[in-house]
């Protein structure tokens, strides 16, 4: 990742760290000189990376256990891959080897936000009407009373809804006056309610012990992490750290803060299976949980897990923009720091954390514009 920086392109590169198909443990990165990602979604063994050259424009992307759903600019919703439960949304379980057009979905759907579980998908629209089918074993599509749907069917609780995040077999939802709603598998404490409410978790119960207005959620495969104004929520299974609360809490229904960020203004969160990376407003990312296949971006030798918040040093040099986990990789769009000092000075520094002190002269840089980023937790 040292390559000399004048041959990185102004527009930055794609990083890949962890298990794939295409690589054993060992970092990749790939150029976009021209059509720049604005997308990244991650699904157990295959990743997705929107650009913006195309004729028909694909605008989202969401990758699941085995299946891929986009979304175009011309307001066409697309499917491909295992269809077992119905989770391509074609009206039937056949497996489809390339990409179908959904044709419940018309120009009347605007399309704001996709997402994909394990077997799971879902579409937010602009005007905030939710829209999920698939499997339904355990609740995650919020349909109380039936086993799978083969075609889109409104979830609704009477209010516009702002985010979606699918996760294994759970998945949660924001509203827009910032109310956080959780559904799916009861068990680990992932869907963040006591007890007496989990005898209803097929159908969207409010999450009711964060005090704050909810901005982001995200579904991983035993735990949630959640982005509010002020702070970052976790709660669920936490055995490799995923929870970024410490060695000493692995499992909690209960809503937690993690400490350790709080110096730092959180602009996006994702969740793989077993880890979780936070974006800053400044372009910095942290990771932390499952370290295994070295899916973190923590080096080479850093394969260990991680149970807070730890700074990805080697993006330093780069403005994170875009991140997504998957099952055991991580995807990562960065570009280069243009007319900036590269110095950096470090409060601590050891094996576990790197907590940033001062930027230098970093108070000139934004984050730039927002590009839209959803996410897919492992399926």
């Amino acid at each position: 990742m040292r390559e000399p920086e004048e041959l990185m392109p102004d527009s930055g590169a794609v990083f890949t760290f962890g298990k794939s198909k295409f690589a054993e443990n060992n970092p990749g990165k790939f150029w976009f000189k021209n059509d720049v990602p604005v997308h990244l979604s991650c699904g157990d063994e295959h990743s997705a990376v929107v650009t913006a050259l195309k004729p028909e424009k694909v605008k989202l992307a969401a990758c699941g256990r085995n299946h891929t759903l986009v979304s175009t600019e011309g307001g066409n919703v697309y499917a491909t891959g295992g269809n077992n439960e119905g989770q391509l949304g074609l009206g039937d379980t056949e497996e489809r080897n390339t990409f179908h057009v959904i044709s419940f979905f018309t120009s009347e759907h605007k399309i704001k936000q996709l997402s994909a579980g394990s077997n799971t998908s879902a579409a937010l629209t602009e005007d905030g009407r939710l829209f999920m089918w698939g499997d339904n074993s355990e609740g995650q599509i919020g349909l109380k009373n039936v086993s799978n749907v083969c075609v889109p069917q409104q979830v609704t609780i009477g209010k516009p809804v702002s985010w979606i995040s699918c996760g294994y077999y759970h998945s949660a939802f924001v509203t827009t006056d910032g109310e956080l709603y959780v559904f799916g598998e009861p068990e680990n404490g992932k869907l963040g309610l006591p007890n007496q409410l989990l005898g209803n978790h097929r159908t969207p119960q409010l999450v009711s012990e964060i005090p704050e207005k909810v901005i982001q959620v995200a579904c991983g495969g035993e735990h949630t992490v959640v982005l509010t104004e002020n702070a970052v929520y976790t709660f669920g299974l936490g055995q490799f750290g995923q929870l970024g609360l410490g060695t000493f809490l692995f499992e909690t229904s209960e809503p937690k803060v993690i400490e350790n960020i709080r110096d730092q203004t959180i602009s996006y969160i994702s969740c793989g299976e077993n880890h979780t990376a936070l974006i800053t407003d400044i372009g910095l990312m942290y990771t932390f949980g499952d370290g295994r296949h070295g899916k973190l971006g923590l080096g080479l030798e850093n394969f260990t897990n991680h149970f807070i918040p730890t700074l990805c040093s080697n993006f330093l040099r780069f403005i994170v923009k875009l991140v997504a986990c998957g099952g055991c990789h991580m995807v990562v769009f960065a570009a280069p720091h243009r007319g900036v000092a590269k110095e950096i000075e470090f409060d601590e520094i050891n094996d576990t954390c790197l907590s940033v002190a001062t930027f230098l002269p970093y108070s000139s840089l934004t984050s730039g514009n927002v590009l839209q980023r959803t996410l897919s937790a492992r399926m």
